[in-house]
């Protein structure tokens, strides 16, 4: 197979819900992203062979290929294909693993793998209203095989099977913010980010003009007496629930995109290969359960690779939930003064369907931060799903 590099990585701010970015477009969102990357690195965008993206929420104004509409409202050239891939959150993961695989294949010399969620105009479960007339997706048979868990549930159900108190998730949820906010005062995120122009509303909900969006606007300051006095997400739940808003990712929206290209590509546009895609997965894991995916993934992915946890230097796995973080690390016995050094889901947000690379970028950059070599980017899937993908650096 041929080698596949990254030679840039850019996403947007990751605005709250109903914050800077809630009055965009999704499609002029992921464009202005993808428009943002095109320019930086000189190119017109006829040089891509194709363009995947992920998202969650199909409907409305994500649906009929979003990436592919967002891609046109740019005004890129026409004749360059997208498509749009929904693997839950990890959907832009998978979105890069297709164009890994596009290009390691000879289909493809360069390709964009990127994802795009305004989940304050598209709420989660908005295609799936209760009750609605077209059905639910875990109905019929699949009930009849699987207990239909929501994601709240399997949470709860990890933090349990793992032992993992309410206080260990809240201390856990602290560090995530304590270190967002570091991050950002070290100015780590500047110049991984596409400033975004936003519309927003006056005082009577009209449009009232656009402001720049540049910085992620989920980082808050955090006491632990104040997490421990939130309300839990399932509050008749018994046993209680041990998950709250303080210690869960956030509703957001954002957008993020990766650039990548054959090494003989790279090497023929003169365009420097800032690291190397080592391998990428997709697994399966416990539907019921849902949320243990980084687990078999990162097996997985170690055992393909020859790597074992102590060759990565910068980890980057999604904080869907404090549990799913700390049941991996119980796993694998991480070190996690080398996990979401500059925090994660909880404290940035988790636009989800962009969120996979969100975190190859922040990845990347982290590497050429620290002088790291290898990067392991993981996520939980809803329906039981795992991505893993490992990036070593070049430059």
């Amino acid at each position: 197979m041929r080698e596949v590099v990254i030679v840039d990585a850019v996403r947007s701010p990751i605005g709250k819900r109903n914050g800077g970015l809630a009055q965009t477009h999704s499609n002029e969102l992921l464009g202005d992203i993808l428009a943002g990357l095109l320019d930086r690195n000189n190119l017109t965008g006829a040089e891509v062979d194709h363009v995947i993206g992920g998202c969650v929420l199909q409907l409305g104004m994500q649906a009929a290929n979003v990436t592919r509409n967002a891609w046109l409202a740019a005004g890129l050239p026409s004749e360059v294909p997208a498509a749009t891939v929904n693997a839950q959150c990890g959907s832009a993961q998978e979105a890069m693993l297709m164009a890994h695989a596009q290009i390691a294949g000879g289909l493809a010399d360069i390709a964009i793998a990127c994802g795009v969620e305004v989940m304050s105009r598209i709420p989660l479960g908005s295609n799936m209203p209760p009750d609605g007339p077209y059905g639910n997706p875990r109905g019929g048979r699949y009930a009849e095989v699987y207990e239909p868990t929501i994601q709240f549930e399997g949470a709860d159900r990890i933090a349990e099977r793992w032992n993992l108190s309410r206080e260990a998730l809240d201390r856990f949820a602290k560090t995530s913010q304590d270190r967002a906010a570091l991050a950002w005062e070290q100015d780590r995120f500047g110049t991984q980010i596409i400033p975004v122009e936003a519309p927003f509303l006056d005082e009577n909900g009209a449009i009232a003009g656009t402001r720049t969006v540049t910085r992620d606007e989920g980082i808050r300051a955090t006491a632990l007496e104040t997490l421990a006095g939130l309300r839990t997400v399932q509050p008749a739940r018994v046993p209680p629930s041990r998950h709250t808003a303080g210690n869960s990712s956030q509703v957001s929206d954002g957008a993020s995109a990766v650039l990548l290209m054959s090494r003989e590509r790279a090497d023929r546009l003169r365009r420097p290969a800032r690291a190397r895609i080592v391998d990428s997965v997709l697994v399966g894991s416990d539907p019921v359960l849902m949320l243990t995916g980084p687990i078999p993934a990162t097996a997985k992915i170690l055992a393909r690779t020859g790597l074992t946890l102590a060759d990565i230097d910068v980890v980057e796995i999604n904080e869907a939930f404090a549990a799913v973080v700390g049941a991996w690390a119980a796993e694998f016995d991480a070190d996690m003064s080398r996990v979401n050094i500059n925090g994660g889901a909880i404290a940035l947000g988790h636009p989800v369907g962009a969120t996979g690379t969100i975190l190859v970028t922040k990845a990347l950059y982290e590497l050429e931060r620290s002088g790291g070599r290898y990067g392991l980017i993981t996520m939980c899937c809803g329906g039981g799903l795992g991505t893993a993908t490992v990036i070593e650096r070049l430059a």
